[in-house]
């Protein structure tokens, strides 16, 4: 049985031994050989993928008949004796006396061949399996690469500008002061926390902050808490020696915009923020450096890590959605959507199962969305019939031994709520006397919980009672209005307090 076919080659290949078969083109024919001295060898080429060498090997062509075969598919009964699967590309080609069989070799080179047809001479060209461009001749490039390639510069300029260092100031005797340990916190280290009385005496006045403070917090590491955290309109981030000289020690300008929020890590090793810029940023504290950072849709206004787990934080802001993040993969874990424009505070609840949220909703209808609560895991609004006047919340605060929290309230008032389901506001307590006004005004308990501070919207700092929501004590501390007060966590009767105006005071 035999058949006739036209084999069409579009390699360098027939070129090449187009001389040698030059002599023979008038009576060429193409014809499958019939006896099984004409079969081709077949070779099993390597690993798909690979790039191959061809090899030329000369071999005897016992059929004077002067014709050239080319075999482009191996037979099918070869494939099924073998058991394998022959994809190769073999091709034999007989010219006179002479036939040139092709075999795959797995390297990185191919090679090409051209037989000098008069002394019968097969002599190899090596090169490199590269497409070589024509002077003259750009290759296309298809528009999606185009855009891509054009691209390419602008993320990279916004990447180094994202994950660049923070501008970081040292103050005087900064690094030697920062891991210190206070002579005055080491004695207090060991025991508990003895009972909290009102500062009265102020001790240090610091005034470094050119535009209003939002926030100050102390560094959670017992151990390292003479160390205070402040974050300003004037876009800086500031570490102070709050307990032994009052100085500032380090300055970080990671922010392009006001700073609204900063917060320590568990470990005080590293401060998370977040302003206007809509940029989150997590900075450590000696080198600067930024352990994470992102661009966020939205501008932030509030930031807090989860209890249990130090690698999740949330942050809300001028949006109805709240975002959990994951600083491992730099990702949002989850979103929390509610029909607001801004969240104002987050408190998490203990264990870190269930959170709030302080919203700017004041319409008509909105009292079900002044404070929402959630379910962390599955994003679930759990309840939002917690408080039903029309004001504003721009504070949360829990109590640290019992199930309880105070939300500050526009109406120059303080009110008690329960941190178990329901959340059922407690009628009966209701801590007023200071101004808020619109302020940001924060409240805070004391470490024993006997005593709730806050600040006023006149620069005054009140205290009052827990338990019979009676003012205990007023301190005119500053001339603008007091955004924050906060308790020191190891040492008793030690306040820390600070204004519009920038300045930070510590009282004691």
């Amino acid at each position: 049985m035999s058949s006739s076919l036209v084999a069409y080659d579009d390699s360098d290949s027939e070129a090449e031994t187009e001389k040698a078969e030059a002599p023979n083109t008038s009576g060429r024919q193409t014809s499958l050989p019939t006896s099984s001295e004409h079969d081709p060898q077949y070779f099993a080429p390597g690993s798909l993928g690979t790039k191959s060498t061809y090899e030329m090997q000369p071999t005897e062509n016992t059929d004077s008949s002067g014709t050239s075969t080319v075999c482009e598919d191996p037979p099918e009964h070869y494939a099924q004796n073998n058991n394998i699967d022959l994809t190769s590309y073999c091709r034999r080609a007989y010219s006179g006396r002479t036939a040139l069989c092709m075999s795959y070799k797995n390297s990185e080179q191919t090679s090409s061949f051209s037989t000098n047809s008069g002394n019968g001479v097969s002599q190899k060209r090596i090169h490199k399996d590269s497409t070589t461009a024509t002077k003259g001749i750009r290759p296309y490039i298809p528009k999606r690469l185009r855009q891509e390639n054009s691209s390419m510069p602008e993320k990279k300029e916004s990447d180094q500008r994202e994950s660049s260092d923070c501008d970081v100031k040292l103050g005087i005797s900064g690094e030697q002061t920062l891991r210190k340990i206070s002579e005055l916190i080491k004695p207090y280290l060991g025991s508990k926390y003895k009972l909290t009385e009102v500062p009265k005496s102020l001790i240090f006045y610091m005034s470094k902050h050119s535009g209003p403070v939002n926030e100050i917090q102390w560094c959670p590491v017992r151990e390292q808490s003479h160390m205070l955290l402040s974050a300003s309109m004037d876009k800086t981030i500031k570490v102070w020696d709050a307990v032994d000289t009052g100085r500032c020690l380090k300055t970080y300008s990671c922010h392009s915009c006001a700073v609204r929020a900063a917060q320590w890590s568990s470990c005080g090793r590293r401060i998370l923020s977040g302003g206007f810029d809509s940029m989150l940023h997590l900075t450590d504290v000696e080198t600067g450096k930024q352990v994470f950072s992102s661009k966020n849709e939205f501008r932030i206004s509030v930031l807090k890590f989860h209890p249990t787990e130090s690698n999740i934080f949330i942050c809300g802001g001028f949006s109805p959605e709240v975002k959990a993040w994951d600083i491992r993969t730099s990702k949002v874990l989850r979103l929390y959507k509610a029909s607001v424009q801004q969240t104002l505070d987050i408190l998490f609840l203990p264990e870190g199962r269930e959170f709030l949220t302080s919203t700017d909703a004041v319409s008509r209808d909105s009292a079900d969305r002044t404070i929402i609560a959630w379910d962390f895991q599955s994003a679930a609004k759990i309840s939002n019939q917690i408080f039903h006047e029309r004001y504003t919340c721009p504070s949360l605060t829990l109590h640290p031994k019992e199930s309880m929290f105070v939300a500050q309230t526009n109406g120059n008032y303080m009110a008690l709520f329960s941190a178990q389901r329901p959340y059922r506001i407690n009628k009966k307590k209701r801590y007023e006397g200071h101004k808020v006004e619109g302020f940001a005004v924060g409240c805070e308990f004391s470490p024993d919980g006997t005593l709730l501070v806050t600040g006023s919207s006149d620069g005054k700092v009140f205290f009052y009672n827990y338990h019979t929501a009676r003012i205990v004590r007023t301190l005119s501390a500053h001339k603008e209005a007091c955004v924050s007060a906060i308790f020191h966590p190891v040492l008793p009767s030690l306040l820390a307090t600070c204004d519009w105006a920038g300045e930070i005071k510590i009282w004691q």
